[in-house]
């Protein structure tokens, strides 16, 4: 056998990793590194894992990917969260327009999960040595070389190592000191979110129920555990915060004055300061994501607007390939650069698909579209979110 291959396949392209961000993006990308012998630390700026988040969707394409990073974790995550079985649609009235019965894991050898973006992080995080997770570490500047990266976090604290991956979500510092963009783009959406324990008959029967108003819309997602996660977004040119807690939950249930009592019931039922009010944000695509021995990773490479549910399911896509790069490639800068090749372009269209598919929400015209152009539509939506969710790893002999 070549020399170089039996070397590089006897020891990792690098020996230290430091990840800056213990989302799940962060976590899954430890846990796939440390699977070839890599020392990974993790930094996380919150002082502890404490209940928080929304509530999201876990497709067959994330699910595949990590799956293949830590086998057997889509098992601990169906008991953590909730598998899909039926849709349904219903007007502010709380009339069912339409139901309809999922079908991903006959199409795609995957469910759909919904889980609490908490339970999600707590679950990735059990894979890890606590140990390497340290918290309270804000990161707030690096600096590199030919052979390394010195990271500077708050209070003058400063770590070394080969890699760093910024998988510090859209406002990313990361991101920020290698492309200094400024602030994320507003899309023109509202957004205010809560998880609590709850449980209301007219749609708990359900898994995952979506209530379109005037652009306007509500989705209701059973988590699992007996809590539900509620969302609501509105179309808004100009977006503005509110000053207080109280002052968020009296807005959405302003904006939801119209709706029937029992969505209205599950604003209520949150404690204002539970409520998480903000503008949904993108960022335009990059043509790279990496700098001498600095990388990107998840929401702090391609932030995308939440109409598709792809950002977490991406970001385990982004996990796997890194690790699949690191292990095919003869040393760092040739893994960085197979890693933009294989994720850039992918992830590029369904940005732009999840910004389109945001505003679609709200346009009122879509539905005087003629049965021919809805047709037409509904055939490149098929073949669009086949393309999405058929993403699985590839099986090596």
């Amino acid at each position: 056998m070549n020399t170089n291959l039996t070397d590089k396949l006897s020891k990792p392209i690098v020996a230290k990793v430091a990840i800056v961000g213990a989302g799940p993006g962060g976590l899954a990308a430890a846990i796939a590194l440390r699977s070839q012998g890599i020392d990974v630390q993790l930094y996380e700026k919150a002082q502890e894992f404490r209940p928080a988040g929304t509530g999201l969707g876990l497709a067959p394409n994330g699910l595949s990917c990590l799956d293949a990073i830590a086998p057997g974790i889509v098992e601990a995550l169906k008991s953590s969260g909730c598998e899909v079985h039926h849709t349904v649609l219903k007007n502010i009235q709380g009339e069912t327009i339409r139901t309809n019965a999922t079908k991903y894991l006959e199409q795609y050898g995957q469910p759909l999960l919904t889980i609490w973006w908490y339970r999600l992080q707590r679950v990735l995080a059990s894979r890890l040595p606590s140990d390497i997770i340290h918290l309270n570490h804000r990161c707030i500047g690096f600096e590199q070389d030919e052979n390394g990266v010195e990271i500077h976090f708050d209070g003058e604290k400063s770590v070394y190592a080969d890699l760093l991956i910024g998988a510090d979500g859209v406002n990313s510092v990361v991101r920020e000191i290698l492309f200094g963009e400024g602030k994320p783009n507003y899309i023109g959406s509202m957004c205010w979110r809560a998880v609590i324990k709850y449980r209301h008959e007219l749609f708990n029967d359900y898994e995952l129920v979506f209530v379109k108003g005037n652009k306007q819309f509500m989705y209701l997602l059973n988590v699992g555990g007996g809590y539900t996660s509620w969302i609501s977004r509105k179309f808004s040119p100009e977006y503005s915060l509110s000053h207080s807690a109280d002052e968020v939950k009296s807005r959405i249930l302003h904006e939801l004055a119209d709706w029937d009592e029992s969505f209205r019931a599950v604003v209520e039922a949150t404690p204002a300061e539970q409520i998480w009010e903000g503008p949904i944000c993108d960022r335009s695509p990059l043509s790279r994501w990496s700098q001498g021995r600095v990388t990107l990773l998840g929401d702090a490479a391609h932030p995308m607007a939440p109409a598709m549910g792809q950002g977490a399911n991406t970001t385990f896509e982004d996990a796997y390939q890194l690790r699949e790069c690191f292990a095919d490639s003869a040393n760092l800068q040739a893994a960085l650069t197979s890693y933009e090749q294989c994720r850039i372009e992918r992830t590029k269209i369904i940005q732009a698909r999840s910004a389109l598919g945001e505003m679609r929400y709200y346009d009122t015209n879509l539905a005087s579209s003629t049965g021919q152009t809805q047709e037409r539509q509904m055939s490149l939506n098929d073949d669009f979110h086949k393309w999405v969710y058929d993403f699985k790893p590839s099986v090596k002999s």
